[in-house]
């Protein structure tokens, strides 16, 4: 598809006031994107588990206007609270998809979203919060035009949540969704995420993600400014050579059921995004001195106990834990046991892979 696909023809029905509601969920990165090109396209291929209970709600009011207005009319809450700070970056959001969504100055807006996971928790609320976004808009167009197909529906979220947020295009279908173009994925595409087409061993099919929380406060670096970072990095075209490499083996991986080249790859992606930020100019650390605790702690269990136990990281301090289903009662355990004492006043959740987002 292209992205003039994307631009609707004239709406064939109307729709005066209503309210849409979706829950999104966040996903974690198995293959990291990290670097982008103009218009939020990213600089290499990724791969991500959907999520399941990290997740954001939103509600969209519309009602529509009695003539076409200048600007974006909407507010904005947040826990039911008004969300000022917030707006800057709906706006910015609003301007990016206009084209796609042309009647959106038809209309004011009554944005009401949550998290359910805690406030500044430390898990990126982009993700999940622009994905749930862009379906209520798209649930808008879609009472507009009600010929729109489910596949085109889903398509054109997680391209429109993109210009929200890269991974947020990842967040609209699940389990695995794989975002860029690769040659070995059949209909991958810069554009929007696409449920990941090729087989998958039934090992990853329940696989869990328990996030410790080591670092609650405010990113140190904005994924704004850590992608941009990317653009002349000395060790950047190694990198996105190195994600399609790494995306070629996962397919195998994923069709044999490889959990110890699974932990290997996924791993090194996680230790490769930090290593990019540690090698830019200006360069940042962002793992914690706890974050290296627990990633040593998981190694010596994992030789001790032959787990399949790993770790990824996003561009931060928290410790995303992965591990299969029928190692979950022996992996949790430990990590109640030694993993919880490193986290931010021991506060931790519990997640696992999810099917996507659902309408409310």
């Amino acid at each position: 598809m292209t992205q003039e696909e994307f631009v609707p023809k004239a709406y064939t029905n109307a729709a005066l006031e209503g309210t849409v509601k979706w829950k999104s969920p966040s996903n974690i990165a198995l293959i990291k994107y990290w670097g982008k090109k103009d218009n939020q396209i990213p600089a290499n291929p990724s791969i991500s588990f959907t999520l399941d209970a990290c997740a954001t709600t939103t509600s969209v009011t519309y009602k529509k206007l009695d003539s076409k207005a200048d600007n974006f009319s909407f507010d904005l809450f947040f826990e039911g609270k008004p969300k000022e700070d917030f707006k800057p970056k709906i706006e910015t959001f609003l301007t990016r998809i206009e084209a796609y969504l042309p009647f959106l100055k038809e209309y004011h807006f009554k944005i009401e979203t949550s998290n359910s996971f805690p406030h500044s928790s430390g898990i990126a609320s982009s993700a999940s919060g622009m994905s749930a976004l862009a379906l209520c808009f798209m649930s808008l167009e879609k009472k507009l035009n009600p010929s729109i197909t489910t596949a085109f529906f889903n398509n054109k979220a997680s391209f429109l949540a993109r210009l929200g947020s890269g991974s947020a295009c990842r967040s609209i279908e699940g389990p695995l969704v794989q975002w860029g173009n690769h040659k070995k994925t059949e209909g991958s595409t810069d554009l929007f995420g696409i449920k990941y087409p090729n087989e998958v061993h039934s090992v990853f099919k329940n696989y869990h993600d328990t996030i410790l929380l080591v670092d609650k406060g405010q990113k140190q670096v904005s994924s704004t400014v850590g992608h941009n970072l990317m653009h002349n990095h000395p060790f950047a075209k190694e990198r996105f050579a190195q994600a399609h490499t790494n995306l070629n083996e996962l397919q195998t991986v994923f069709k044999e059921g490889n959990l110890k080249r699974f932990v290997e790859i996924v791993e090194s992606e996680a230790l490769t995004l930090h290593a990019m930020m540690m090698t830019s100019m200006p360069y940042f650390i962002l793992m914690k001195p706890n974050t290296l605790q627990i990633i040593n702690k998981i190694w010596e269990f994992r030789a001790i106990n032959k787990s399949n136990i790993c770790f990824t990281l996003d561009a931060g301090a928290n410790v995303h834990v992965l591990y299969p289903e029928n190692e979950k009662q022996v992996v949790y355990q430990f990590i109640k046991d030694e993993l919880v004492a490193y986290c931010e006043n021991e506060q931790y959740l519990c997640d696992r892979i999810g099917l996507g987002a659902k309408q409310l």
